[in-house]
């Protein structure tokens, strides 16, 4: 069977709002016909914590914190909980709803959509697998989150190693278009991560971290060499290639591409009004 060429993007570390923008611009091009499907990898220049579109920032994310940390931070197009970015590699797919490879529930999107992230995994030798929850307390948390940490907590088909989550994904469907990014851990400062929200007491704080150690885990807490971006992106773009059975191929932004991210990132994701809605 032939593969079909989709456009792939290596924009390497990049400020919290540019990250954002491009994502969205390359949403509103691809719903436009001006380009086709796309998957991008990027990092975070500085590392930043990122929060859902419908969290709200003044109940559950210490501000002082994220600021004494020397961190970004920017609020996603797409749903979730907080994800702080930091020693990680993150991807994004844009894709039609219609194209012929995509389910039309989100569960199944996420599904197909990640089998690129599983078959990465394995191509690391790790043994990955999708996680669905089952029983009534898992649903439950699905729909009530304990949590403003995405890590938190295992959603539909994310990404599990040995029973801890090691990939966190969010989507959102705009436009006709399927926007689905997401986080894949290499190291993780717990730590640093705890410190980034609020909690009713500090009891409450120390038990959250205590359980967060069975519930999450960074690619290099379960390789015996280390994983590095380079080998990360390699591997998972091999992932996608052969989960999706597509050929990726490189896309170069054009200057007039980037005056448009550049107007999306100053109208929107600079702006405290869009960072801060209630």
């Amino acid at each position: 069977m032939n593969k079909e060429n989709w456009n792939f993007i290596d924009s390497g570390n990049c400020p919290p709002s540019y990250n954002m923008a491009l994502d969205e611009a390359l949403l509103n091009w691809h719903s436009e016909g001006k380009i086709g499907p796309t998957i991008r990898f990027y990092g975070w220049n500085p590392p930043t914590l990122s929060v859902g579109y419908f969290q709200t920032v003044e109940n559950e994310i210490n501000m002082e914190a994220v600021q004494s940390h020397g961190l970004g931070f920017v609020r996603r197009p797409t749903g979730g909980r907080a994800v702080l970015h930091d020693q990680e590699l993150t991807y994004s797919v844009i894709v039609s709803e219609s194209h012929p490879l995509m389910p039309k529930t989100v569960t199944e999107a996420y599904r197909v959509i990640s089998g690129g992230i599983l078959e990465g995994f394995k191509q690391l030798g790790l043994d990955a697998y999708f996680a669905v929850p089952t029983t009534e307390s898992e649903l439950q948390t699905l729909k009530n989150p304990k949590s403003a940490v995405c890590f938190d907590a295992s959603s539909w088909y994310e990404l599990v190693v040995e029973g801890r989550k090691v990939a966190g994904s969010a989507q959102t469907r705009q436009k006709g278009v399927i926007l689905q990014h997401g986080s894949i851990l290499l190291d993780l400062d717990e730590e640093k991560l705890f410190s980034l929200f609020k909690y009713k007491n500090e009891r409450i704080k120390e038990r959250m971290k205590a359980g967060f150690k069975n519930k999450a885990v960074a690619i290099n807490n379960l390789t015996k060499t280390p994983v590095t971006i380079g080998n990360a992106m390699e591997a998972f773009k091999s992932g996608f290639e052969k989960s999706l059975n597509i050929h990726l191929e490189p896309y170069i932004l054009s200057k007039e591409e980037n005056d448009v991210i550049a107007k999306i990132e100053s109208d929107k994701y600079l702006k405290q009004e869009w960072n801060f809605r209630k």
